[in-house]
Order: C-alpha cells, then structure tokens, then sequence
C-alpha cells in the first residue's frame, strides 16, 4: 500500500538559483519509520492544479545529522520542482512516504575503505549523504569526489562540501569540473573524456586501491565513467550507479514498440500488498502493470513512471512479463525476478505480482 506521511516542511532554502533544500520535520513517533541509510530517497506527493503529482528526490542529509532534507532542482516543465522552487514555504505539509532505495552500502567502522564519487548537477544529493556518512563512521576511509557542473555559481552544496573538506583534511579530495565557464587548469574543464579520464586514472585514482565506486548523473556519464574504470582493471560489482535518464536509446524504443503491441486485454493479474491480494483483468487501456492496476482501484506504491526511481519495484511470483526499460534494477535484483510494475507489460495470461518486497 501507498502510505504517505504528512510532513511539515521545517524549512525551505535556495541553494542555487534554481535549487530549493527542504527541511522535513519528522514527528518522534515516526523516526523509526523514516531512519534510513545513506543514498536512499524520499517520494513526495502533492495535488498541483488538481493532478496528483509524485517525484522521489535522494536525501542529502545524512543520517548521523537527525534530519531529513532534500534537494529539488527546477527543470523545464517540471510541475512538482516549479512548484517547489516557486511556492512551497516553510510550515507547509507535503506528503511523504518513508525512505526506500538501495543505492549505498553498508557502514563498516572497522575497515578502512577509498571510495570514489562521479556526480553530476544535483547528481550530488546522495552522494553527499554518502560522504558524510562514511567519513563520520568510518574513521579510517578516504573519499574522492570528481564533480562536474556548469558554471561555479551553479555548484550545489559547494559550502556544504568544503567545510566536509576542511573537517576531514586529507581524507577528502574534491576535484571540481566547469562545462560553461572556462578555469586555469584545462584538465577541469569540459565533460570527461578519453584524455581526461586518462589523467585521472594516472594521477588522481588508484585503481587497485579503489574500494567502491558511485556515480550520480545523467545517463551518458554514468555509462561512459563506468566503462572506462571496468576497461582500467576496476571490478564491475565495485561500482553503484543512479541515472539521470535523457532519453531513450534506440533499443528503449525498439522494445516499448513491440511491447506496445502486446495484447494483454483479459489477462488476470494478482497483486499482493500488505499482505492482501487484489485481483483484476487487464483492458486494452493500459498496458503497463502499475497503471492498469491504479485505474481498477488499487492503492500503489509509485514516482516517477519512468523506469527510473523504482518506487513501483515488485517480484514476480507466477506469469512473466517484460519491462520496456529499466534504469532502477540491477542485475542480481533482475535475477530474484524484480521488476519495476510502471515497466512491466504481461506476456502470459495471468500474472501474480507481490509489492511486499
């Protein structure tokens, strides 16, 4: 079941121009419900010209901070980052379900680890949880941040990284990359490439050394940086990635056409939440799990509708389907038969799907 949480916003502030950090006031009765672990996200919900709008943002904070805060960046068109960066003020309420995602691993104060960070714009948001997280826990870790954005004046929580420099001198190194402004140092400046990334394996990154990776960003980086470090000898299951997808590649597409004539008109579908089942047929109005069982009356847990954030992520447990994307899942989550229900078109007549996972 979808069960949000009316949260008051504690306190809301410009980061950037363009970038709004909320500040959630969690009631005592339900910090154990919203404890979580660094990288994680919080979805938020609101009605925005009568439509409900949903969008699940990372938290930056970190968890030995005792709060809860969120960057939302504005983007075109974006009805719930306008109306974040544009409206809400401080004392609102905003619905808000209790932390979920798996980006992040485990705290571990007795083994001295190097991490390694590649973000991105508000890429940044987890990883600063991230940073805090494990340079305050875990006394004998290092961690390298390599960080692009577009100009110095649109770095986000640039303050809030070089008071974590000066704190942790020594264990934290930040290497600040401009696409639109032009800097002394031709190495930082532009997007990474060939010649860059060469640079950096050779003379910033020890990559025997490394212990594990994470990457925030849009699509192409986080691909392109990924691929570069596995060919440099970097083990593929020591990196961790969220995209910012861009677009579709031309596979994407190809896969949701042919999906998209798939007849799943009078297949059966069970879902299991909250440990009921709920049962109804599929029509030719929508193809897709989530939506189809949305319109029938269910009460589901979702985001972004994109494949992206997998706040929809359910396991399959009879039938098969066949998701037309997937950005969110990783390999070894494919393999225990999860699946994003937003994605996720029936490809056998009936099908039983369980969200308590």
């Amino acid at each position: 079941m979808a069960k949000f949480h009316n949260l008051k916003v504690k306190d809301i502030q410009k980061e950037t121009r363009d970038c709004s950090v909320i500040t959630f006031e969690v009631p005592e009765n339900l910090t154990n419900d919203f404890h979580f672990r660094q990288g994680q996200h919080l979805t938020l919900r609101s009605i925005i010209d009568g439509e409900d709008i949903r969008r699940s943002y990372s938290l930056c904070s970190s968890p030995v901070d005792n709060q809860w805060q969120v960057a939302v960046k504005m983007i075109p068109e974006g009805k719930f980052s306008n109306f974040v960066n544009s409206e809400l003020q401080s004392g609102d309420m905003l619905d808000v379900m209790i932390p979920s995602g798996t980006f992040g691993v485990d705290v571990n104060p007795d083994k001295p680890k190097n991490y390694l960070f590649f973000a991105a714009g508000s890429g940044i948001t987890p990883v600063l949880s991230m940073i805090k997280t494990h340079l305050a826990l875990e006394p004998n870790s290092t961690c390298k941040l390599f960080y692009v954005n577009r100009t110095a004046k649109s770095i986000i929580f640039k303050e809030a990284l070089e008071q974590l420099r000066n704190k942790y001198f020594g264990r934290l190194e930040i290497y600040y990359f401009l696409t639109k402004e032009r800097r002394d140092i031709e190495l930082f400046n532009g997007r990474f490439d060939d010649e860059k990334m060469d640079i950096l394996t050779k003379n910033f990154i020890d990559i025997p050394d490394t212990s594990e990776v994470f990457l925030c960003g849009p699509e192409k980086m986080v691909n392109y940086v990924s691929e570069y470090l596995i060919e440099a000898g970097l083990p593929k299951e020591l990196i961790h990635f969220e995209l910012f997808v861009t677009g579709l590649s031309e596979e994407d597409i190809a896969r949701s056409e042919r999906l998209a004539k798939q007849n799943v008109e009078g297949v059966e579908v069970t879902i299991v939440d909250g440990g009921k089942e709920f049962q109804f047929t599929m029509t030719k109005d929508f193809d897709n799990i989530l939506d189809a069982a949305l319109a029938a009356g269910a009460d589901l847990p979702f985001a972004c509708k994109g494949g992206v954030c997998s706040t929809c992520k359910c396991q399959i447990m009879e039938g098969e389907v066949e998701m037309k994307i997937n950005y969110a899942l990783d390999d070894k989550e494919v393999s225990q038969n999860l699946v994003l229900s937003c994605q996720s078109v029936p490809i056998t007549k009936k099908v039983k799907v369980d969200f308590d996972v």
